[in-house]
């Protein structure tokens, strides 16, 4: 926070910096023997940590940009991380060969795909001003999102599979394992959504207590998260969708307190479960008795780790360049197209690894804290290499990166609650006036491209869904100005505020 003006810095590398600092302390009072104070768990990752961070990234969502670009979002979160995956799980394979590398098998290195496919543009998203480049922003946030749920569902497809013997079949397995996840786990986390917003329109339960209205909201959520999990689907799909839902039904349902309360304490909890996955990250890389098991030469390291860098750097850029240029041609107007600038700041942002990284390598290539091999405890440590250098290096250089791109001065976050969509919460998918602006332009004017025919169908389909928002799903679950008038209902803002 006080680094906040700086050229350089931004809160993710200062809290890894911060880890290491505290690493190195530790080591130092042990006398070089090991720097463990926490067992790394995957498990503990999954339950605890990356819950509130994902509900709150779907709760404070922009929703009109989220979905007015939904399917840039789509094509740049799920097919370009699907085209990573597919580059960097051959470059594993291929490279690590070469390397020397012999008792990993197939699904280790399909595992290695989606574990490098993984990103974490939390440092550019601290740089980028939503309001002054939304398109941007829009698109780097849902990407991210998208990206992480895209790497998890990989992974958990690859390993699913028996991959020991490959035939025609083994692709279109793949694909309908990925397809079933991601499309139950969104479905899922809706139908949580839609049950928490009714429940809370029909109990009112407010008027008795505004604690009690925000726990049941965060039961909610953390209960689709669980669901998901326990059908062995992608939690982080699922409570994602269940937060927008929430945002969208069910925060309007609630009264004024439990409004102000809920985006401060999620954003708040988000806060603390993203700082504290920094601060291990860094502390963790310090661990020696890791770096001792994996029994590999500097050499081993160096080749290993830069391989693995490189792949990130090609993978990214293998994808976010051809999909922007063919989306362009599909663009009619000028604004609405993705300039050079800012396919670089796209590229840009997806090169830094973070914690779902390191704990998905953890989760393929260690078995409750304990290494199988030599080979697989160094996939573990070179994956902490990489994260280490692209979130110091990369994550420093973001700042002046995208400020000398952008040509101004940008203007950075150092709070959840500082992020303008926090303040536009209250907004419905569309505006009030019907469609979003630019829809209804494009609708009025003559089809002479591929590209105004898919903005005016996509024009149709929100002209659609709102009508049917409005006349059947508001008056159910509640909603903006749906929620009818009671005496001490959520709708009753001006009520006096009772002590309970």
């Amino acid at each position: 926070h006080l680094l906040e003006e700086n050229r350089w810095a931004n809160e993710s590398t200062a809290s890894l910096l911060l880890g290491l600092v505290a690493g190195g302390i530790v080591l130092w009072i042990k006398k070089g023997q090991n720097s463990r104070i926490l067992e790394f768990n995957e498990e503990l990752f999954f339950i605890y940590l990356l819950p509130p961070i994902i509900f709150n990234a779907g709760f404070q969502v922009k929703k009109k940009e989220f979905f007015k670009n939904f399917s840039l979002i789509l094509t740049f979160g799920v097919l370009g991380t699907i085209i990573s995956f597919c580059l960097v799980s051959s470059g594993v394979l291929f490279l690590f060969r070469k390397i020397g590398l012999t008792q990993l098998n197939v699904n280790d290195y399909l595992a290695m795909g989606a574990i490098l496919s993984a990103t974490d543009s939390v440092c550019t998203l601290q740089v980028l001003n939503q309001d002054e480049t939304p398109l941007l922003y829009s698109i780097v946030f849902g990407e991210g999102v998208v990206n992480d749920a895209t790497s998890i569902v990989l992974f958990n497809a690859v390993q699913s599979l028996d991959l020991s013997n490959l035939s025609s079949m083994t692709a279109l397995a793949l694909l309908w394992t990925f397809l079933y996840l991601f499309i139950t786990s969104t479905v899922l986390g809706v139908l949580v959504g839609l049950l928490s917003a009714y429940l809370i329109k029909k109990l009112y339960i407010g008027r008795h207590s505004t604690d009690r209205e925000i726990a049941l909201m965060m039961l909610m959520a953390y209960l689709s998260y669980m669901i998901a999990e326990l059908m062995s689907l992608s939690g982080i799909l699922t409570v994602f969708f269940c937060g927008v839902v929430m945002s969208h039904y069910t925060w309007h349902n609630v009264s004024e307190r439990s409004r102000i309360t809920s985006m401060h304490a999620f954003a708040t909890m988000s806060f603390i479960a993203e700082t504290f996955i920094f601060l291990y990250v860094g502390m963790d890389a310090l661990d020696i008795d890791k770096w001792r098991e994996s029994n590999a030469s500097a050499g081993t390291f160096l080749a290993v780790s830069s391989s693995m860098l490189a792949l990130v750097l090609i993978g990214r850029a293998a994808f976010v360049f051809p999909l922007a240029s063919i989306l362009n041609c599909l663009k009619k107007k000028e604004e609405q197209k993705i300039d050079i600038r800012r396919q670089v700041i796209i590229w840009w942002a997806g090169l830094m690894r973070g914690a779902v990284t390191v704990a998905l390598a953890f989760n393929a290539f260690s078995a409750s804290g304990a290494t199988v091999s030599s080979e697989r405890s160094l996939m573990i440590t070179c994956t902490i290499i990489v994260v280490l250098f692209s979130t110091l290096v990369f994550g420093t250089a973001t700042k002046p990166l995208i400020g000398a791109i952008m040509g101004g001065r940008l203007r950075t976050y150092s709070d959840a609650t500082d992020i303008p969509s926090l303040e536009y919460l209250n907004i419905p998918f569309f505006p009030n006036g019907g469609l979003i602006e630019d829809s209804v332009d494009d609708a009025e004017q003559p089809s002479s491209s591929a590209g105004s025919t898919v903005k005016r169908a996509t024009s149709v389909v929100h002209h659609l869904w709102r009508k049917f928002d409005v006349k059947f799903m508001r008056p159910v679950f509640g909603g903006r100005g749906f929620v009818p008038y009671e005496p001490l209902s959520p709708t009753g803002a001006a009520d006096p505020i009772h002590e309970h």
